[in-house]
């Protein structure tokens, strides 16, 4: 079978990799490959669908902000409901809201968060802050956005698509996704949990990325908030709750190492997660609808890598979002692009102070 060529071959269909695709395109030709035969399939299809201006270390909030601009963008220009507004509330003791407030969030009284979030007992917590610019997004919609996108400028896409064989001439890649061989000048590593095993059978060192389980449900409850209600965290990442389109979200939020993978629930973590709701909140839970884990990846210093790998000119990371995946995808797409084309940020309607600044703390070790 003849090689498809391209200047850019995207390993991973996930958020990550499908953003990059959809702002690469207009400007080189891009093939993108996802192992699994659906796109998003592990983390992006987990996420916990909401985008917080606050969360996360300095770099991760300006890309957060200009995802937030160009998804706004993108909802203006298409009319596609990308987000809904929806605030996350922080609720614990006095020092846990003091310790995880980011500069986003200002505090509210005690009565405040009762009247928003009347479900909390008045007894679990006794400090709240709010960040009121967050929004809820509809992940699947915004995936299908970046893979129509991406396709009806030319991209390329192949899911089924194992990587098994990566080489490198000096001047391009010749590798084999599937029954697929693929020639490429440039190979993005946006692999998420499987990100240091791909660049391993690139011959590229690890970055150091660790996969972190994450489990959520969806229950039913006979107190649910109502639909535009906050998303409720512990200040001590215990838990996290919101309203659901099919009853409530929950989650341990618990961050626990693990191999790549397709994770499960450990048994009794969701039992244990409503034995703990129940003491801190009347949502009165009655069932649950369905369960998963997701991973989320990340390196040691807690913020993505992006960039071309400096040991190995062809070999380009975006990796290690984190939880920060979605909410900084349009960011780091754009940052990435600039990377990858060598264009002037301004010329892709990007700050150039920005890019730098983005491009230098993110870069691979």
């Amino acid at each position: 079978m003849s090689s498809l060529e391209c200047d850019v071959l995207i390993i991973g269909g996930g958020i990550a990799g499908l953003s990059l695709a959809s702002a690469l395109a207009p400007f080189s030709s891009v093939v993108l490959v996802e192992a699994e035969p659906t796109l998003g399939y592990h983390t992006s299809s987990r996420s916990a669908r909401q985008l917080i201006p606050s969360y996360g270390p300095e770099p991760v909030l300006d890309l957060t902000r200009r995802t937030l601009e160009l998804l706004g963008g993108v909802q203006s220009s298409t009319g596609l409901p990308l987000t809904v507004p929806r605030s996350f509330l922080l609720v614990g003791s006095e020092a846990d809201v003091d310790a995880r407030a980011g500069a986003a969030m200002h505090r509210i009284s005690h009565a405040e968060a009762l009247d928003l979030c009347p479900q909390l007992r008045p007894e679990a917590f006794a400090a709240a802050a709010i960040d009121t610019d967050c929004v809820g997004t509809d992940t699947d919609l915004l995936l299908e956005y970046h893979r129509r996108s991406a396709s009806d400028d030319g991209v390329i896409i192949l899911t089924g698509a194992h990587v098994t064989e990566a080489r490198y001439d000096g001047s391009s890649w010749s590798v084999r996704a599937g029954y697929r061989p693929i020639t490429a000048e440039v190979v993005v590593d946006a692999a998420g949990a499987w990100a240091d095993g791909v660049a391993a059978l690139c011959g590229v060192a690890p970055q150091g990325l660790v996969p972190l389980r994450r489990t959520a449900a969806i229950v039913a409850a006979d107190n649910a908030p109502q639909a535009g209600s906050p998303m409720v965290a512990a200040a001590d990442d215990s838990f996290y709750y919101r309203p659901d389109a099919d009853g409530v979200l929950i989650s341990p939020a618990e961050s626990e190492p693990a191999e790549a993978g397709d994770p499960q629930p450990h048994p009794g973590d969701v039992e244990r997660l409503i034995e703990r709701l129940g003491t801190v909140t009347t949502l009165g839970i009655t069932a649950v609808h369905r369960s998963w884990t997701g991973l989320r990846t990340q390196r040691e210093s807690t913020v993505p890598v992006v960039g071309f790998d400096p040991g190995h000119p062809g070999f380009f990371w975006l990796a290690g979002q984190g939880g920060y995946g979605f909410q900084t995808s349009s960011g780091i797409a754009e940052l990435a692009a600039v990377l990858l084309t060598g264009a002037d940020p301004a010329d892709l309607g990007a700050d150039p102070h920005s890019v730098l600044a983005a491009a230098a703390a993110l870069r691979p070790a």
